[in-house]
């Protein structure tokens, strides 16, 4: 399989400098255009201020692009019709020579490929609400416990079931590191209230435990919940009240699989007048600070 990376980005891995992958699932499928290019260009800023390299993963006709270019962003942003794409898909996306955007899972798959090891996005997927009767499980909770990557989140989708979430990463044995915090974020809000077991207060000691994990050959990654920062966090109230009625109407119209994630953030921001749409993309921006400087670390170790 053909994987192109970018020049920028193959010179910094070659050179030991750090790099932070980044997904392009918020791209095609997470926001609406422009809002998604300005926040990809700018998610990519923030890093580089950092002193790291970003690395936006997508697939253009087949063919996985680590680092894309502004241009191709651009192109990303206003196609109609790239698909999502976990695990079970890249088969069928390289194979035909599809556009595909990378889901947590799928960027995590690449982003392992080309050596980098670390990769920030927004929230993670996880145990859907319900699930005890669907049996809807992110595919981003195995990717997790299987390739070792260490993934900056601001905690698991808000939309989801959080406490059968961590649940499963416990019992899939998937380290979940809170950062300065010792509850697991809430996407939107930075408390969920939810106990974690490791708390770490610095990007060094979370770049340490991600390569003890490397050296004693464990397999999978580490999750880190970074929370938001209170002045750009969304009402918890009027969120809960969003996402019940967004999962109401998901119900009513028979949404299934893949679809649930898009349909229910899209639902969301139409339900709080921007408001979530304007604290992900806070969120974001914060756990790409984080990202490269855990990176800047890791760098140091190798």
């Amino acid at each position: 399989m053909q994987i192109r990376i970018g020049n920028e980005v193959a010179e910094a891995l070659k050179k030991n400098l750090p790099v932070v992958a980044l997904e392009s699932t918020i791209i095609s499928h997470g926001m609406p255009y422009p809002r998604n290019v300005e926040t990809a260009l700018n998610v990519e800023e923030v890093v580089r201020k950092q002193g790291a390299i970003p690395a936006t993963i997508g697939i253009i006709e087949g063919t996985p692009i680590i680092g894309m270019s502004p241009e191709e962003i651009e192109i990303f942003g206003k196609r109609e019709g790239i698909l999502k794409v976990s695990r079970r898909d890249l088969p069928y996306v390289l194979s035909q020579k599809k556009w595909g955007a990378t889901t947590v899972a799928t960027t995590m798959i690449l982003a392992h490929k080309a050596g980098i090891d670390v990769f920030v996005t927004g929230g993670v997927g996880g145990v859907h609400r319900g699930a005890e009767k669907t049996f809807d499980i992110s595919a981003d909770l195995y990717e997790l416990a299987s390739t070792p990557v260490l993934v900056v989140c601001a905690g698991i989708k808000a939309i989801l079931d959080l406490p059968k979430t961590l649940e499963v990463l416990e019992t899939l044995g998937v380290t979940v590191i809170g950062y300065r915090s010792s509850h697991l974020a809430d996407f939107y809000t930075p408390d969920s209230g939810l106990p974690l077991d490791v708390t770490m207060n610095t990007p060094k000691e979370i770049a340490e435990t991600m390569r003890v994990k490397k050296e004693f050959n464990l397999r999978g990654g580490i999750l880190v919940s970074n929370p938001i920062e209170e002045q750009y966090a969304a009402d918890k109230e009027k969120i809960n009240k969003a996402i019940n009625v967004a999962l109401n109407e998901m119900e009513k119209q028979e949404i299934k699989g893949k679809d649930c994630t898009p349909f229910l953030l899209k639902k969301v921001v139409e339900l709080t007048s921007g408001e979530s749409l304007e604290a992900n993309i806070a969120l974001i921006k914060h756990n790409a600070e984080l990202g490269a400087q855990i990176a800047k670390e890791m760098c140091q170790k190798k």
